[in-house]
C-alpha cells in the first residue's frame, strides 16, 4: 500500500518550527559572540568577590581592623590622585578580564584513572557475586562495570567517596560473613586509612559505601543543656541521632548531635559499660560523666589503677568518696550495697502507706568503678571478697532505687568482669582502636564502619541497649592537674567542679572510705578563728 503524504497544515507547521528554532539557535550564537567580553568580565568580577570574601573570612579578628583602615586609605589615595578612579577601573576590569578567561571545567563523567578504579573493583567483585549456574551474570570477568555501579562519586585526590553496587539477588546478604568480606574488599580496593559506611539494601538488593568525615574534637567539658537524668556521652553524626545540644566548640556557638544516656526509674539502661585500651579515653568519659551527674546526685567514685586521675573530685560537694585501695573501695561498695536496700525498704514502706516516696530515695546516686579487675586481682591475692561481688545489689535494683553503675575496662581484661556486671550493664561504649571482632564482642553486633587504626582519644562506639551502634566522640575533659594539659581545657574542667565541702587531708597508707563533713558544717574560710578545721576521717573498714 502506497504512503499517503501528511497533510499540507502539518508539513508548514513542522517546517515553521524548524525554522523558528535555527534562527533562535543562531540569535543565540551570536548574542554569545557579542556579549564574549561582557561574560568574562562578569566571570571573573564574581571570582574575584567569592576570593576577596573567603580572605576576610579566614582573617582574624583582632586583623580586621587594621585592615579595614588600610583598605580605607588606599582607596582615598587612589580617589585623589590625578585620573586615579579611572586608573583603578581600568586595572579592575583587566583583573576581572584575566581572572574569567577560561571557563570552568564541567565534569561529566569519570577521566581514565577514575575509569581504571571502577574497572578493578568491579573486577576484583566478580568472584563474590557470581556463579557458574548464573545464564546472564551481572559480574563477569571482562564485563561492563556501569551495569553493577548506578552512581560514584571521587574526591579531588580520585578516590572513591561514594559507590552504589547492585548485587544478584543470590547473594547471601542476610549472614554475617558475607557481608564482612565484601565489606573488607571494598575498603581495602577504595583506600585505607578512611571510616568507610555500609548500607545494606537487602529489599532492592542494593549496597552504597560512603566514606565518613571525622568527628569534630574542638568540644570540651561544658555545662550541656539536658533535662534531669539526661547524660551526655559524647557526639556523632548528624543523619544518626535527632537530636542536638548547643555548644561552644572554638569560641563559635552552634548544636551538635549528641549521644543522650538516659538513666532513672523509666530507663531501659540503667547502667554502662565502657571498654577501651589504655590511652583510649574511657577515664576521661567516666570523668564527663561525674561533672555531669554532680549537677543533681551523689558521687561514689572507686579507682582500680590508683593513678589519681579523680583527685580533682576529691573533697568536692556531692562526692562522696574517692578510693583508690582495696579497704576503702570494699567499705565504700558495702555502704552502696546497704543504701540501695533501704532506699528500696523506704521506698517501699511510703507507697505502702500512701505517701509519696522519702526526698532522700530520689536524689540519684552514681558509682564509678574504674579498672575493677585490678581491686578483684588485690582481693583474690588477700582472701578477701572480690568487690564486683558488691555490686550485684545495685545493679540488680538500681533502676529502682535511683541507683546508677558505670564501669570501665580494658579489652585484655574484660573476662575478669563478673557475670553481674555484663549482664546488667545494657549500655556500652568502646573506645579506641578496636577491630570488629572486639567490638561485636562489647556492643552485641559489628559496627557499620570499617574502624581506622589510628583514632584520637575518646573515638569510639556507643550503642544504647538494641538500639544502632552509633560513632562517637568523647567531649575532651581531662584531668586539670595533669602538666600536659592546655590551659583552656583545664579551666573548663575546673569552672564545672563543684565548691570544697571540707579541705583535704593528707590519706593514710591503706585508707577507709571517706566520711563527709555534715551539711550544717561551714565551710573553712566561714568558720572562727578558734575553730577547730573539720577534716576528712577514714571510716574503720
Amino acid at each position: 500500500m502506497a504512503r499517503r503524504p501528511l497533510p499540507r497544515i502539518l508539513s508548514s507547521s513542522s517546517a515553521s518550527i524548524v525554522r523558528s528554532r535555527e534562527i533562535a539557535r543562531t540569535a543565540a550564537d551570536s548574542a554569545t559572540d557579542v556579549l564574549h567580553p561582557l561574560i568574562t568580565i562578569s566571570r571573573g568580577l564574581r571570582l574575584i568577590t567569592a576570593a576577596l570574601r573567603g580572605r576576610w573570612a579566614a582573617t582574624p579578628k583582632e586583623r580586621r581592623s587594621p585592615a579595614l583602615f588600610l583598605t580605607a586609605a588606599v582607596v582615598l589615595v587612589v580617589a585623589l590622585i590625578p585620573y586615579g578612579p579611572l586608573l583603578a577601573l581600568i586595572t579592575v576590569m583587566g583583573a576581572a578580564a584575566w581572572k574569567g578567561r577560561e571557563k570552568p571545567v564541567v565534569k561529566t563523567g569519570p577521566d581514565d584513572t577514575e575509569l581504571a578504579r571502577l574497572q578493578a573493583l568491579y573486577e576484583a567483585l566478580v568472584p563474590y557475586f557470581s556463579v557458574p549456574e548464573d545464564p546472564a551474570p551481572l559480574f563477569s570477568h571482562g564485563g561492563a562495570w556501569d551495569k553493577a555501579f548506578s552512581a560514584y562519586e571521587f574526591d579531588d585526590a580520585g578516590r572513591l567517596t561514594r559507590l552504589r553496587v547492585r548485587y544478584p539477588a543470590y547473594f547471601t546478604d542476610g549472614e554475617a560473613e558475607p557481608r564482612a568480606r565484601i565489606e573488607q574488599l571494598l575498603h581495602a580496593k577504595s583506600g585505607r586509612g578512611r571510616e568507610y559506611h555500609f548500607v545494606w539494601d537487602e529489599e532492592g538488593n542494593e549496597l552504597e559505601l560512603s566514606v565518613l568525615g571525622a568527628l569534630p574534637t574542638s568540644i570540651a567539658a561544658q555545662p550541656f543543656v539536658t533535662s534531669p537524668g539526661e547524660t551526655v556521652l559524647g557526639f556523632t553524626d548528624p543523619d544518626s541521632v535527632q537530636r542536638t545540644v548547643p555548644v561552644t566548640a572554638d569560641e563559635e556557638s552552634q548544636d551538635a548531635p549528641a549521644v543522650i544516656w538516659r538513666t532513672g526509674p523509666r530507663s531501659t539502661e540503667p547502667h554502662l559499660l565502657v571498654a577501651g585500651r589504655p590511652g583510649s579515653g574511657t577515664t576521661t568519659l567516666l570523668r564527663s560523666i561525674a561533672l555531669q551527674a554532680l549537677k543533681d546526685g551523689d558521687l561514689l567514685i572507686v579507682e582500680g589503677s590508683g593513678t589519681g586521675e579523680y583527685a580533682c573530685l576529691t573533697g568536692r560537694s556531692g562526692v562522696l568518696a574517692v578510693e583508690c585501695g582495696l579497704a576503702g573501695a570494699l567499705a565504700t561498695l558495702e555502704w552502696a550495697s546497704h543504701e540501695t536496700e533501704r532506699r528500696l525498704i523506704s521506698a517501699n514502706r511510703a507507697r505502702q502507706a500512701g505517701r509519696p516516696a522519702p526526698e532522700d530515695t530520689k536524689r540519684p546516686l552514681w558509682i564509678l568503678l574504674d579498672r575493677p579487675s585490678v581491686l578483684a586481682d588485690l582481693a583474690a591475692a588477700d582472701g578477701r571478697t572480690d568487690p564486683q561481688h558488691l555490686l550485684q545489689v545495685p545493679l540488680r535494683h538500681g533502676r529502682a532505687a535511683g541507683v546508677t553503675v558505670v564501669v570501665a575496662e580494658q579489652f585484655d581484661t574484660l573476662h575478669d568482669l563478673s557475670e553481674a556486671v555484663r549482664s546488667h550493664t545494657r549500655a556500652r561504649v568502646v573506645l579506641g582502636a578496636a577491630s570488629k571482632g572486639e567490638a561485636e564482642s562489647v556492643l552485641g553486633v559489628p559496627p557499620h564502619t570499617t574502624p581506622t587504626p589510628d583514632v584520637p582519644p575518646g573515638r569510639g562506639y556507643a550503642r544504647l541497649g538494641t538500639g544502632p551502634v552509633l560513632r562517637l566522640q568523647v567531649p575532651a575533659t581531662p584531668d586539670p592537674y595533669d602538666d600536659a594539659t592546655t590551659e583552656a581545657h583545664r579551666r573548663a574542667v575546673l569552672d564545672l567542679l563543684p565548691p570544697r565541702d571540707v579541705p583535704v587531708a593528707p590519706r593514710p597508707a591503706e585508707p577507709g572510705p571517706m566520711v563527709t563533713a555534715p551539711a550544717d558544717v561551714p565551710p573553712p574560710d566561714a568558720a572562727p578563728a578558734d575553730a577547730t578545721p573539720v577534716e576528712a576521717v577514714p571510716a574503720e573498714g
